[in-house]
């Protein structure tokens, strides 16, 4: 299902001129429907590491779209690790893939056919219905895209409203604090940084298991210091970036980082726990990442831990939209991203990505 001559296609964060210019509503009518489009199905339960045997790309009859629907050309959507838990056969308090059909998943689309509602054709819509070229989406299911609300349309898609929602509802990151962010390299770690420091963090320390991405991580998405997962203890390393200790913890991995974390917590330190990719790309555990936590830290140093989740969080959306466009207009705020061409690489990034191969949110546009 690869393509050798597929490969991403950089990006400069924020530039409005890059390949996301494409996305804009187009002024001539819409071509045709055809009768058939392709989409990427689920070939088999992930049991081990991801591969191209958990795919196929498959040709079917386009979607009609009722009353109360909408029918979307897709343009672009996103690949998570959120991804592959889904395709496990653990028990998920979400729905999961299922073998032999469609995968789905945030995607950004034109829509071609509409039943009132208050959509139209040539509307720009985001909706959880990607990994495939046309779909049918309920119109409580699509948020439509305002001209203009971001300079680059494909942003929508970031997860920076969850780095955002964690930041300032679950740790309330203050002025002076000391913030700690596990995989700092992901969709959601690329926009926590500068996010930190957007809300008067003194120091932010991000963590990453592949040493190209430090610099990165330092010159552009605002991280004064970097633990390497690998290159030694990471209680060692964090306490050398944070010889006074930590304030806020935002988590995306679980396991020796979040032990580490606690380790050196100062007294008040407020933990957000996002996601557990320790558990995630650990060879299809599904939803599990235990950790043993020394509970009397958490009690003589008043350690919160908190869980967090957008489902809580609707209204999280328009607020963290407002202050995407600001930041990325004044360009305090950048849109980390990698781009690959063609649904049928899809199933590839996925795989990049569990390998720690891109830097930011991993967009598949075609």
């Amino acid at each position: 299902m690869t393509t050798p001559n597929a490969v991403p296609e950089p990006v400069a964060p924020g530039d409005p001129s890059g390949p996301s210019a494409r996305l804009a509503p187009s002024v001539s009518p819409a071509p045709a429907v055809p009768a058939t489009h392709r989409e990427v199905r689920l070939a088999a339960r992930l049991r081990g590491a991801l591969g191209p045997e958990h795919f196929t790309l498959a040709e079917a009859p386009v979607p009609t779209a009722g009353p109360g629907r909408l029918l979307v050309r897709n343009r672009i959507m996103t690949v998570t690790a959120a991804m592959c838990t889904k395709m496990t056969d653990a028990e998920l308090p979400m729905p999961s893939f299922v073998p032999g059909q469609a995968l789905w998943g945030p995607a950004l689309g034109e829509v071609v056919r509409a039943s009132g509602g208050g959509f139209a054709p040539g509307d720009l819509v985001v909706h959880p219905y990607g990994w495939r070229e046309f779909a049918a989406v309920e119109e409580d299911r699509a948020r439509r895209v305002g001209p203009g609300e971001l300079p680059d349309p494909a942003a929508h898609l970031s997860q920076g409203a969850t780095a955002w929602g964690a930041l300032t509802r679950a740790a309330r990151v203050g002025a002076g604090d000391t913030v700690f962010v596990t995989g700092a390299a992901g969709g959601v770690g690329s926009m926590a940084g500068l996010l930190a420091k957007r809300l008067g963090a003194a120091r932010v320390i991000g963590s990453t298991g592949s040493a190209h991405k430090v610099p990165y991580l330092r010159e552009t998405l605002g991280y004064d210091d970097v633990v390497l997962r690998g290159a030694g203890p990471v209680e060692e390393q964090l306490r050398r970036a944070a010889p006074d200790g930590i304030d806020v913890l935002l988590d995306l991995v679980g396991g020796e980082q979040l032990r580490a974390a606690l380790s050196v917590a100062r007294t008040g330190a407020r933990f957000a726990l996002v996601g557990a990719l320790s558990g995630q790309l650990g060879g299809g555990a599904g939803m599990a990442a235990p950790v043993e936590v020394d509970s009397v830290l958490m009690v003589t140093r008043r350690v919160a831990m908190r869980g967090f989740s957008m489902v809580d969080h609707p209204d999280l959306v328009r607020e963290w939209t407002t202050e995407f466009g600001r930041g990325l207009r004044d360009g305090s705020l950048v849109f980390a991203h990698t781009r690959v061409r063609g649904l049928d690489q899809a199933p590839r990034a996925l795989c990049e990505l569990t390998r720690g191969c891109h830097t930011g949110a991993v967009l598949v546009e075609w």
